[in-house]
């Protein structure tokens, strides 16, 4: 169900450019989950796949970008105080997205058959986009504690 939430809303907001509830619900779903978390986020990853086509530009990233942000917010500590936590969060959710092209350029560089100096070109045409993507990230980061809390509680009913 959790793949589902994450597929439906990417596809929802696709009419926005970059901004999307990906890293929102990765961040969440890891606070809630801790190494659980890869079940949904990787079955979103198939998913996509399967929606998309399982092409090496734009599902092969999926595999490790994902899982970059996972392994940030798993390397935070559990207990960091409730009035920074969401500010931390969200911190990360945007590097995430302004860091996007960048994480994304080494299978660019392998399978577009440019050399590593136009992929760097590449990175920053794609600059503001990237950017866009880590504002957005930052603003809906806001829902990241929300949406882990209600994870917790309905956990716990569960």
């Amino acid at each position: 169900m959790l793949s589902a939430v994450m597929f439906v809303s990417k596809v929802v907001m696709e009419g926005i450019p970059n901004v999307h509830l990906l890293g929102t619900l990765v961040i969440a779903f890891t606070l809630t989950y801790r190494a659980k978390a890869l079940f949904p986020i990787y079955g979103y990853v198939f998913v996509n796949g399967i929606w998309e086509g399982f092409s090496p530009f734009g599902w092969l990233p999926e595999l490790y970008l994902w899982l970059i942000l996972w392994g940030a917010v798993m390397l935070l500590p559990k207990k960091i105080p409730v009035y920074i936590a969401p500010v931390i969060y969200m911190l990360i959710s945007a590097l995430h997205g302004l860091f996007f092209g960048v994480l994304y350029a080494p299978v660019y560089a392998l399978f577009s058959g440019m050399g590593w100096e136009r992929v760097w070109l590449w990175v920053l045409a794609g600059l503001p986009f990237d950017l866009i993507h880590g504002i957005g990230n930052f603003i809906l980061g806001t829902l990241i504690v929300p949406i882990a809390t209600l994870l917790k509680k309905l956990d716990k009913k569960i």
